[in-house]
């Protein structure tokens, strides 16, 4: 139904922070740049270890960093907003080195028995979850880089779809810390906004499809996916499809795409970021590799 046939799950002493300090590390070392060069970390996920401190510093405690330190949350949308986040300290002058990373553990949210129809339809869209890290360095550059970002947010649907648990309103009921939602309300929303917001993105930059190297987009189901090629109109081959193999990553989707592609990006290359998050809200970011 979902199109998913595998998916990663963390071990039960891997957590949020275990995997984004894993994939903190991964690009650290990668650009040959030592945790003290960080001025700013951003831990930018769904998922969390702790209900308080951030779980960022966890984080940094592992990897080592004296960097400004702190959580952003915005469902699936929470990497992207993360880099949004960091490039404005950039230009603020208030960062000159950011690292941002995010470890999404959401199979732990999936209601794995259940005592009727109706609680299986409520709970069936977090049967789409896989767990997974990801981080992206964010600093100026001479050239290129994030060229554009849109947002668009229509909150008066957050209730179709989320964990109520972990807050004030339900601080210690399990039943609230399972995922809950209506994946058809949750789509109709998306499919309602979607196309205006990729209109605007392109009347704005005056790029169209064949513009783009690739086009990420959050993936959620393979059905999903296959539905926002109908509408859009985005060429198949832009895509990097990883709802098959991996589940819905939730905020780490985009950011595991972006890692898979970037040894075949060249200089110049843009890439569109398509992000849904729940809430709800839509995102786009137009990046140039430098």
């Amino acid at each position: 139904m979902t199109g998913i046939d595998t998916r990663h799950v963390a071990g039960p002493d891997e957590h949020p922070s275990t995997l984004a300090v894993r994939a903190g590390r991964a690009v650290l070392d990668k650009a040959g740049i030592a945790p003290s060069d960080i001025d700013l970390l951003i831990f930018a996920s769904a998922s969390r270890d702790v209900a308080e401190p951030a779980t960022a510093h966890l984080v940094q405690a592992d990897l080592g960093t004296r960097a400004h330190t702190f959580d952003l949350a915005n469902a699936c949308n929470s990497f992207l907003n993360g880099i949004d986040t960091a490039r404005a300290f950039i230009l603020a002058g208030r960062a000159r080195r950011a690292l941002v990373v995010t470890g999404e553990t959401p199979t732990r949210a999936m209601r794995m028995r259940v005592s009727g129809v109706e609680q299986i339809r409520s709970s069936f869209a977090g049967y789409t979850f896989g767990d997974a890290g990801a981080a992206v360095l964010v600093e100026e550059v001479p050239a290129g880089g994030i060229l554009d970002v849109h947002t668009a947010t229509f909150s008066e649907h957050w209730t179709a779809g989320g964990i109520a648990g972990g807050g004030a309103r339900h601080p210690r009921d399990e039943e609230h810390t399972y995922f809950h939602g209506d994946g058809r309300e949750l789509r109709a929303v998306f499919e309602r906004i979607g196309l205006d917001v990729l209109r605007e993105v392109r009347d704005r930059t005056g790029f169209s499809w064949a513009d783009y190297e690739r086009v990420l987009v959050h993936q959620v189901t393979l059905p999903y996916l296959t539905r926002f090629v109908e509408l859009t109109g985005v060429p198949k081959e832009k895509l990097v499809v990883t709802v098959p193999r991996l589940g819905n990553i939730a905020s780490a989707t985009m950011g595991v795409q972006l890692a898979q592609i970037d040894q075949e990006l060249t200089r110049g290359s843009r890439v569109l970021f398509v992000g849904l998050g729940g809430g709800v809200s839509m995102m786009t970011m137009v990046w140039e590799k430098s």
